[in-house]
């Protein structure tokens, strides 16, 4: 693929590693290439922005002929791009300094000759607002560091003293640099929307990190997967505020499907992703993770009521509506920022919120607001069960049978949890009948499954869930019989899509969807299928690149990833499973 601009080439999505500090991430490549990151949070403008075609780059890469690899050092987000050159193999170890600080990114690189002399080139060129406003002020002081301006954001450099203005506009800095075998160079860039402190040494930078790290991550010695089970909690822990917020993804308008308008703005926290990654962190035990989600969903619904809005900034804010950004994009999306979801009304988020703090109740892990939380939330669902809504996958509104059924099954757990009171658990449960048999009057399938809606008789993998959380037991006839149309119609080789949008074969019209993959092998687990239950979990655990990052959707025919990188949601249910098909069925 040729370069867009003066940036660097495009990578196929699996190439990329992803670097998070919670406050905002970094997407490299295997060039070394740091293509793309938002500063100061999550859903600020980019200032790097080479993946969607700006020219926005941080490079460190081998000046010498090399074939590329890489790894996570275990239990955290500390990547480390390693290069095997025609005469040795160097390594360039890079982390955002975690834990994140709301108002400055810290990317810390550090270049080590591991066999044999090294011979990198670096190239920096910072652009805010997606490139917008190019790097100005360049200054360097004595100590060999250096500063400027790009847009409101001020920058410091550090570690390239001999770098030179790559133009004289002073647009951008490189530099090449040469080290001897066995040793190592650290580079230190800070970027800030307030002036910079004091600089730290790398080694205090790294120290905290690997620290922070360490504390974050788990052993989880009983779950499936181990390895993968604990990236996908660093992932999270990556993704997510310190207001407890967890973005649904790093990125913005990486396409769904090439050249179709599927590209979407996930740098936001969807209440249903946020749910379910709270889940996930029940089961294996995550408290932090499970308490921020709590907190987050908790404060949405004490301030929004039945008013719950499907997604908010990770600030708790409006999502701002939908534009375009006048720049090429991926290869095949476009550059889409905001999202349409803030005209909806979801009402399974309502139910996905009462299973979150039916879940933090069972852990004794649920305060007063989180109970009075409970409280609007089911209150909510009374009201408004009858209205239509977007659905799981935010379409037109309907009465989707998901999403009504999701609310029944959250309407029981917030009856079974403790302190929920004989006469509200009474309520809750006669709630929840009536809700199933309403969704029964009008959206069950003439062979006994579960459809769409009450005028799509299609089935949906959604449709799995709310079995999967105790909406119906799992040998209610309506469960297997969903379950067994779902195999029949809407699985590829262990690979699950979520429903048939025409005629076309399933590869055609969209990728696999990997939460229906991992939620399959949930739903097989209950019906006492470990064998099946493992199939779908494996097959659906390597659908990742070498760095362990799950996209949205997975292009079975040509194994690659499609959609925003990571998503959240996706690690969270492969966490879960992880935990839940490791114990007996």
């Amino acid at each position: 693929m040729a370069p867009s601009g003066n940036g660097p080439a495009p990578h196929a999505l699996r190439d990329y590693a992803l670097l998070a500090d919670g406050e905002r991430g970094a997407l490299v490549g295997p060039r070394g290439d740091i293509v793309w990151m938002c500063a100061p949070r999550w859903d600020s403008d980019a200032v790097l922005t080479a993946l969607i075609g700006g020219t926005g780059h941080y490079t460190v890469t081998p000046a010498e002929p090399f074939v590329w690899g890489g790894y996570y050092e275990d239990g955290g987000l500390i990547w480390r791009s390693r290069w095997t050159t025609t005469t040795g193999i160097v390594e360039c170890r890079e982390a955002l300094a975690h834990p994140g600080d709301p108002h400055r990114a810290v990317l810390l690189r550090r270049i080590l000759a591991v066999d044999g002399d090294a011979r990198v080139d670096v190239h920096l060129e910072p652009a805010a607002g997606f490139g917008a406003h190019p790097l100005r002020d360049l200054r360097r002081d004595g100590a060999g560091r250096w500063t400027g301006r790009t847009g409101d954001l001020h920058l410091r450099w550090t570690g390239a003293p001999d770098a030179r203005p790559a133009s004289s506009d002073g647009t951008a800095l490189t530099a090449g640099i040469r080290l001897d075998a066995g040793t190592h160079q650290d580079l230190v860039l800070e970027v800030s929307d307030r002036p910079l402190p004091p600089p730290d040494p790398a080694d205090v930078l790294w120290r905290g990190t690997e620290e922070s790290w360490a504390d974050c991550v788990p052993d989880l010695p009983h779950v499936l997967g181990r390895r993968d089970a604990r990236h996908a909690v660093a992932v999270l822990r990556g993704l997510t505020g310190a207001g407890g917020g967890t973005v649904a993804a790093a990125t913005t308008s990486l396409p769904e499907r090439a050249e179709q308008g599927r590209n979407y703005d996930y740098r936001y926290v969807w209440i249903r992703d946020q749910c379910y990654i709270g889940q996930a962190a029940a089961a294996a035990g995550t408290h932090p993770l499970l308490d921020g989600s709590v907190r987050f969903v908790t404060a949405r619904l004490l301030a929004d009521g039945p008013a719950l809005a499907p997604a908010y900034t990770p600030a708790g804010t409006a999502v701002p509506g939908q534009r375009t950004l006048d720049l090429p994009g991926y290869p095949g999306g476009s550059d889409v920022v905001g999202n349409h979801v803030n005209r909806q009304f979801q009402l399974d988020a309502l139910g996905e919120s009462l299973l979150l703090l039916a879940a933090a109740a069972r852990h004794d892990r649920l305060d007063a607001d989180g109970r009075r939380a409970a409280l609007i939330a089911a209150e909510a669902v009374e009201a408004r069960h009858g209205e239509p809504d977007a659905g799981i996958w935010e379409l037109h509104d309907d009465r989707w049978a998901h999403s009504r059924l999701i609310c029944a099954a959250g309407l029981r757990a917030a009856a079974a949890a403790p302190g929920a009171g004989a006469g509200r658990a009474a309520h809750w449960e006669a709630l929840a009948d009536r809700i199933t048999a309403d969704t029964a009057a009008d959206s069950l399938h003439p062979t006994g499954r579960w459809q769409r809606t009450p005028t799509d008789p299609a089935v949906d993998a959604a449709l799995l869930l709310p079995a999967v959380r105790g909406a119906l037991a799992a040998d209610d006839p309506r469960t297997t019989a969903t379950l067994r149309a779902v195999r029949a119609d809407l699985v590829q080789d262990h690979y699950l899509y979520r429903f048939r949008h025409d005629r076309r074969p399933l590869e055609d019209a969209e990728g696999a969807f990997l939460l229906c993959g991992f939620v399959l092998a949930l739903a097989e687990h209950q019906q006492g299928d470990a064998v099946e239950a493992v199939r779908w979990f494996e097959r659906n655990r390597a659908a990742c690149g070498p760095a362990g990052l799950y996209a949205e959707e997975f292009d079975v025919a040509q194994r690659q990833l499609r959609g925003n990188l990571p998503q959240a949601f996706v690690h969270a249910l492969m966490l879960e499973a992880s935990v839940r098909l490791a114990q007996p069925v």
